[in-house]
């Protein structure tokens, strides 16, 4: 007996992608320098030299994370001029959750009307965002989603030894998020990803309740190995360092962030490139520190709709990822 095997259909495939709008929060609480060196042994002089921090936003125990994620993901579809049953897709990148069951993004969909969506968390830490746009652009790209709303956020206090200089004066609370959808023309470049795991000690949760972070081996990393992954995610995207108007990295120490831009520019980037800089006044809010930089910096107007730019985002795992987008 013979039998044809039926043939699959698939969905109509997706040329390009962009982003349509952009959102993020804070908490209102603003943590000082001068707080912090009254719990440890650390001043305002200290922390700003070591990694240029002035202020954070910690989060108070009613509001959690996905409260910040619903915020953020609201502001953002605002932006986008779409409604939440536009949304078919939601991922919430994060490595804060008080529990992995259920996830946040279920939760975050249905608060904001997103009905029956497809919803998933991804954890690669503070490469999360970058990781989840990623997956949104390539998702859109194979028809298996419309529009995609993708979060980054994190309620970093939770887990933070409030003691210890070496992670309560880096760590903060905060959401950002975009949403994706179909492009005539390519907004969103390839994503550039890996992991870095034989160096998985050097960021972890002590006792499962404290963040620990080996800061010296993590800033050796990230100092040496970002920027030539950025250089990559340029490459991919068919361009040259001079074209990029706007570098956004994760921000996890401006020293790091400086050290990349200088990197960048010694390989022809411009000097006028503009330099994400949120750290300062928000903290590392690792999955949540590229997007809500880039909403900062356009209500700003630091950058503006087309400007060119270059997300790199790294962390624990180690974990990094970059692309370049145009902006919205």
């Amino acid at each position: 007996m013979t039998s044809t095997r039926p043939t699959l259909r698939l969905n109509p495939v997706v040329a390009a992608t962009r982003i349509l709008g952009v959102g993020s929060v804070r908490p209102e609480r603003v943590v000082t320098n001068d707080e912090l060196a009254q719990t440890m042994d650390t001043n305002d002089e200290w922390i700003r030299e070591r990694v240029g921090i002035i202020e954070r936003r910690f989060a108070g125990e009613d509001e959690k994370l996905v409260d910040m994620a619903v915020t953020a993901g609201s502001k953002a579809l605002a932006d986008s001029g779409l409604a939440p049953s536009d949304i078919d897709s939601v991922i919430v990148a994060n490595c804060t959750m008080p529990s992995p069951i259920p996830n946040a993004a279920a939760q975050v969909a249905d608060r904001i009307g997103i009905a029956a969506s497809g919803a998933f968390d991804l954890n690669a830490a503070c490469a999360g965002f970058c990781y989840a746009l990623g997956v949104a652009s390539d998702l859109i790209k194979a028809g298996s989603a419309g529009r995609t709303l993708v979060i980054g956020a994190e309620k970093l206090s939770d887990w933070l030894d409030k003691t210890d200089r070496s992670t309560a004066i880096i760590f903060a609370d905060a959401a950002g998020a975009a949403v994706v959808g179909p492009a005539e023309q390519p907004e969103i470049g390839p994503v550039v990803w890996g992991s870095a795991g034989d160096l998985v000690d050097t960021i972890y949760m002590r006792e499962h309740k404290y963040l620990y972070q080996e800061g010296q081996a993590v800033f050796r990393w990230a100092t040496t190995q970002i920027a030539p992954i950025a250089l990559r995610a340029i490459e991919a995207a068919g361009l040259q360092p001079a074209d990029i108007d706007v570098l956004i990295p994760h921000q996890a120490n401006l020293r790091i962030v400086e050290a990349i831009a200088k990197r960048l520019r010694a390989s022809g980037g411009r000097a006028d490139m503009v330099v994400a800089d949120d750290i300062i006044y928000s903290g590392n809010t690792s999955s949540a520190s590229i997007p809500m930089a880039l909403d900062h910096m356009r209500a700003a107007g630091r950058v503006h709709r087309g400007d060119v730019a270059l997300l790199v985002g790294f962390g624990a795992g180690l974990s990094y990822a970059g692309q370049v987008v145009i902006l919205p």
